[in-house]
C-alpha cells in the first residue's frame, strides 16, 4: 500500500466474479501503480472466479480447485474485498450506491458491470420438470452429476458450441446421449453443410445420436422427465434433459437503474466500454457494442483491458473483434475463421475432403487469389493458427493454394511463423503479440510454454494459441543458436524420447506412476495418449489396461465405423490364407451378418459388429487360429506382398514367404504411429513397397531396403537405405530402424515425417542404422527382441479374461445392444442406414 496519508482513493465496485470480472481485477491491479482504487467485488456464486471455458473437464475428473483462476487468498493479497454468494440486487446511480442481497450497501465512484449471461431456455411446455437442467455454472454441473446416477439417457437441446460441450459432459457421465438441434445442421454459425456433416459423422461414431430439424414442443413425464415431444409429432424417450440453446445477456439490473440497453438485450457501451452513464462500465457478455454481444472469452478479456486502461488514464479503445474459434469438441478438432461461408466477398473456395479419416478443410480465397478470406476445419486443425495469421495479417498466398491447408504445407512452417509481423496478435485472450513473445525469449530468457505463460500470460486463456507460441519459442531459440528441447506438455517437462527412456529405466507401468515419478498436475488430452503409447511400446503390455487414456479404437480393440458399430480385421500374414480359414471367416461373417471387403492391405474386413458382439466374434476367430490384425492400433498393420517367385514368372525371390516372416516378427509392435510394410518379388513392384514405411524389393543379388514412405493425403516415396542385402541383414536393419523410430519420434508422427525432421536426413539415418556410428545398434536390436518376446494376441487376452470382457457393453448399466443402430441392404450386403 503506497497511497499517501489522507489522500482520497476512488471507490470501484465490480458486479460479477466470472472470468471477465476477474480479468478486469487483474488488469486494474497491474495498471493502478499508485494504488488509486479501492476495489469491492460482488459475486453471485459461492465459488470465486473459475474457468468456464474448460468447465466440461469437471466431468472428466478435474477438481474445482484446478478450475479456479486464482490461488486462495489472491483477492486478500491484492487488497480487494470479495463478497461471494451475495449478488447486487439494487443500484442507485444518482447516489452511486449498490446494495447486495445480504444488505451490504457500498458506495462507488465507478461501477463495472461484469454480470455475463444466462442460459436461454426456450418457452417449452414442461421445461420446469424435475430432471431438466441448464449447463452454465459449477452448481449446474453438480446438480447434473447427482441426477445422472439414476439416469440412462440424456437429451441435450441445442447443437451449437454450448450444446456439444454439454453432450461431452453427458458422455463423460456414461449416459446414452442425444443432441436435438432445430437447424438442419450442427454448429450452423461456424460450419457449412459439409463441415457439419463431417462433425456429425464423427460424433455419431462416438455413440452420440443426432436429431436435426427437430423443434422441441414439450417435455413430458409424471414426476420427472420421461420423454420429449417434437413439433413433427415424433418423440424421444429420455431420463434427463439439458437445455443449451444459447445465452442471453444479464442486463436486468442495468435496465432497473435506467441504463440504456439494446432492443434484444445487452447494456449499450461505447468504444471505451462506458454505458449511458459515464461512471458505469460494462464488459463481457452483458455488454452490447455496435449491435454485437461477444460470447467468447477473448473479446471479454479485451473489454476488461480497455476498461482498466481508461480508468487508469491510458488511451485505449475497443474495436470489432475477430470471432475466429478453434475448439476441441468431445475430442474432435473444429475451427472456423474470418468469413467461413464466403458470404461477404466474391471468393473462390479451396476444399479438401477425406471421408476415410473424416477430415474436412475449406478456405475461401479472393477471386484474384491474393487474400485469404476465411475458412473451416474439421477433424484436423493443426494448420489453424497459421491460416488465422495469414488471414488477419493479409499475408501473401502461395501459388499452390491447397498446400496451406496442411501443417507445414507451402514451405517451412516455422519460417512462416517468424515471418509474421511483430504486431501479429498470437494470443487473443491476453492480447499478446508475436513481438512480445519473441522479445520474452530474447530478453527475458523464456525457453518453454510454461515460462511464457508466467512471463506474458500467452496461452493461459482458451489455449488455442499454444502450438504457435511453442513454434515461436523454438524458432526464436534456434535463431539465437540455442538448443531446443521439445517437451510433451505442461505436465511433463520432457520430450517423448526422454519419457520413453525414463519409463524403461524406472520400470514405469501405468500413467499414474509416470505422473507421480516425473510429472505434475493431473495430465491432459496431449500427454495421456503419449504415455499410453510409450507404455505399449516399452512393455508390449495389453493396451486395454490403459483404456481410460486411450482413444475409442484402442479401447475396444476395433475401429469404430459409421452408425456406431465396429470392424473386425483378423491378421492374414502376407495375404496368404488356407481354404479352411477362408471358410471360417465366411461362416463367422454370415453368423453375425457382417459386411465383408477385401482391402488393399490383403486383409478381409468385416464391418457392422456391435460392441457387445466383439468378444464373441474374437472367440470364434481365435479358436480357428486367427489373431488380431491390429487394424485399430498405432502399430505394425500389414506386410503386403506380391506372389513372388512361387507363382510369378518375373519373381526373383519368395516375397510371400518373406512378408509372412516380417509380419510374424513385428506383429503387435506398438509405435508413435501406424506402420505399413510391403515385400515385392521384383522391380515391377506389384506390392507397392516404395509407398510404405518399410519396403523390401527383390534384386538378383538379394534385397533392396526402402524406408520412411507413406501414402495418404500427403504421399511420400520411401528412401533407399541399403542395396543387395540378404534377409538376415534386412531384418537386422529393420529392427534397428524401428526401435530407433519408437524411441525418438514425436507423438503421432509417421516415419516419413520423422525422417523429414531428422537432422541430417537419410544420410544420418544410415550412419545410425547401417554403420553404427553411435554404437547403439546392439542395444537397439536387444530392446527390439525383448519387446517382440512379449507378444500376445490382444483379442485372445480379452476373450480369456472375464473382467476385461465385461467392458465390452454399449451401456455401462445395461447389457442391451444399441437400439438405434440401423442398416439397409445394398449389393446383397448390409450398410449403415445413413451411408452415403
Amino acid at each position: 500500500m503506497n497511497t499517501a496519508p489522507g489522500s482520497y482513493r476512488k471507490k470501484l465496485v465490480v458486479i460479477g466474479n466470472g472470468m471477465v470480472g476477474h480479468k478486469f481485477c487483474e488488469k486494474l491491479k497491474e495498471k493502478d501503480r499508485h494504488n488509486e482504487f479501492e476495489i469491492t467485488v460482488f459475486g453471485e456464486e459461492p465459488h470465486r472466479a473459475y474457468d468456464r471455458v474448460h468447465l466440461s473437464e469437471y466431468f472428466a475428473g478435474k477438481s474445482v480447485e484446478a478450475l479456479y483462476l486464482s490461488e486462495a487468498g489472491w483477492y486478500e493479497a491484492q487488497h480487494i474485498r470479495l463478497h461471494l454468494d451475495d449478488p447486487v440486487v439494487e443500484i442507485d446511480k444518482f447516489k452511486k450506491i449498490v446494495t447486495s442481497s445480504s444488505g451490504i450497501s457500498c458506495s462507488y465512484d465507478y461501477l463495472i458491470f461484469a454480470t455475463g449471461s444466462s442460459p436461454f431456455v426456450p418457452p417449452i411446455v414442461g421445461s420446469d420438470h424435475f430432471g431438466v437442467f441448464v449447463y452454465r455454472t459449477l452448481e449446474d454441473l453438480e446438480l447434473i452429476t447427482a441426477y445422472a446416477f439414476k439416469a440412462k439417457k440424456a437429451a441435450v437441446i441445442g447443437g451449437g458450441l454450448l450444446g456439444l460441450e454439454a453432450a461431452k459432459a453427458m458422455l463423460d457421465l456414461d449416459l446414452e446421449t442425444h443432441v436435438v438441434e432445430h437447424s438442419p445442421r450442427l454448429m450452423p454459425r461456424q460450419l457449412d453443410e459439409t463441415g457439419a456433416f463431417f462433425l456429425q459423422s464423427k460424433l455419431e461414431h462416438l455413440g452420440i445420436r443426432i436429431h436435426l430439424k427437430k423443434e422441441t414442443s414439450a417435455i413430458r413425464g409424471k414426476e420427472k422427465v420421461e420423454w420429449i415431444e417434437f413439433a413433427d409429432n415424433t418423440q424421444l424417450e429420455t431420463d434427463m434433459v439439458v437445455v443449451s440453446a444459447g445465452i442471453r445477456p444479464r442486463d436486468q439490473l442495468a435496465r432497473q437503474c435506467g441504463l440504456k440497453t439494446g432492443p434484444r438485450g445487452g447494456i449499450l457501451v461505447n468504444e471505451q466500454m462506458q454505458t449511458s452513464d459515464p461512471c458505469i462500465y460494462a464488459i463481457g457478455e452483458c455488454a452490447l457494442y455496435e449491435g454485437m454481444i461477444y460470447g467468447l472469452v477473448a473479446p471479454g478479456y479485451e473489454m476488461a483491458e480497455v476498461a482498466a486502461s481508461r480508468l487508469t488514464g491510458a488511451d485505449k479503445s475497443f474495436s470489432p473483434f475477430d470471432m475466429s474459434t478453434k475448439l476441441k469438441l468431445i475430442g474432435i478438432d473444429v475451427a472456423s475463421f474470418g468469413d467461413p461461408f464466403g458470404m461477404n466477398t466474391a471468393h473462390s473456395p479451396v476444399i479438401f475432403e477425406d471421408r476415410m479419416r473424416e477430415v474436412y478443410k475449406r478456405i475461401n480465397v479472393s477471386e484474384d487469389g491474393k487474400k485469404l478470406l476465411g475458412g473451416i476445419l474439421v477433424g484436423d486443425t493443426r494448420s489453424y493458427n497459421m491460416l488465422l495469421q495469414t488471414y488477419l495479417n493479409e499475408l501473401s498466398l502461395p501459388r499452390d493454394l491447397e498446400s496451406i491447408l496442411f501443417e507445414g504445407g507451402g514451405g517451412n512452417k516455422q519460417a512462416g511463423v517468424l515471418a509474421l509481423p511483430d504486431t501479429a496478435l498470437v494470443c487473443s485472450c491476453e492480447s499478446v503479440s508475436k513481438g512480445v513473445i519473441c522479445g520474452a525469449v530474447a530478453s527475458q530468457g523464456v525457453t518453454d510454454v510454461e515460462g511464457m505463460k508466467k512471463c506474458t500470460r500467452a496461452g493461459t486463456g482458451c489455449g488455442g494459441c499454444i502450438p504457435m507460441v511453442k513454434d515461436l519459442i523454438q524458432e526464436s531459440l534456434k535463431a539465437q543458436g540455442k538448443t531446443v528441447r521439445s517437451t510433451v506438455c505442461e505436465h511433463f517437462s520432457y520430450s517423448r524420447q526422454e519419457l520413453f527412456d525414463l519409463v524403461k529405466i524406472k520400470a514405469i507401468k501405468t500413467f499414474d506412476e509416470a505422473l507421480e515419478a516425473f510429472g505434475s498436475g493431473s495430465g491432459c488430452e496431449t500427454c495421456k495418449p503419449v504415455i499410453a503409447s510409450i507404455l505399449a511400446s516399452a512393455w508390449n503390455d495389453l493396451v486395454i489396461k490403459q483404456a481410460t487414456i486411450q482413444d475409442t479404437n484402442d479401447r475396444y480393440l476395433a475401429n469404430i465405423q459409421k452408425g456406431g458399430t465396429y470392424s473386425v480385421v483378423p491378421r492374414v500374414p502376407g495375404g496368404e490364407i488356407t481354404p479352411d480359414k477362408l471358410i471360417m471367416i465366411g461362416q463367422i461373417a454370415k453368423k453375425y451378418n457382417l459386411y465383408c471387403k477385401i482391402t488393399g492391405g490383403q486383409r478381409i474386413d468385416m464391418f457392422g459388429a456391435h460392441v457387445h458382439q466383439l468378444p464373441e466374434i474374437w472367440e470364434e476367430l481365435t479358436a480357428a487360429g486367427f489373431e488380431s490384425g491390429h487394424a485399430y492400433g498405432k502399430s505394425v498393420r500389414t506386410v503386403k506382398s506380391c506372389v513372388g517367385s512361387t507363382w510369378c514368372r518375373y519373381g526373383l525371390h519368395d516375397s510371400v514367404g518373406f512378408a509372412i516372416e516380417l509380419e510374424e516378427r513385428y506383429k503387435g509392435l506398438r509405435s508413435p504411429h501406424k506402420i505399413k510394410m510391403a515385400v515385392s518379388g521384383c522391380v515391377r513392384e506389384c506390392a507397392e513397397a516404395q509407398s510404405k514405411d518399410i519396403g523390401v524389393i527383390a534384386t538378383e543379388k538379394g534385397w533392396n531396403l526402402f524406408v520412411c514412405g507413406n501414402g495418404g493425403a500427403k504421399p511420400q516415396h520411401a528412401v533407399l537405405l541399403a542395396t543387395d542385402i540378404d534377409k538376415e541383414t534386412v531384418v537386422r536393419y529393420i529392427d534397428r530402424l524401428l526401435m530407433y523410430y519408437i524411441k525418438t519420434a514425436e507423438p503421432l508422427t509417421r516415419t516419413a515425417t520423422w525422417l523429414n525432421k531428422l537432422e541430417g536426413g537419410i544420410e544420418y539415418l544410415k550412419k545410425v542404422v547401417v554403420y553404427d556410428e553411435l554404437a547403439i545398434c546392439g542395444t537397439l536390436e536387444e530392446e527390439m527382441q525383448q519387446t517382440l518376446d512379449h507378444y500376445y494376441c490382444e483379442w485372445k487376452a480379452v476373450v480369456e479374461n472375464p473382467e476385461l470382457r465385461r467392458q465390452f457393453t454399449h451401456f455401462v448399466n445395461s447389457d442391451e445392444p444399441d437400439p438405434t443402430v440401423e442398416f439397409k441392404e445394398e449389393r446383397k450386403q448390409k450398410f449403415p442406414a445413413a451411408w452415403v
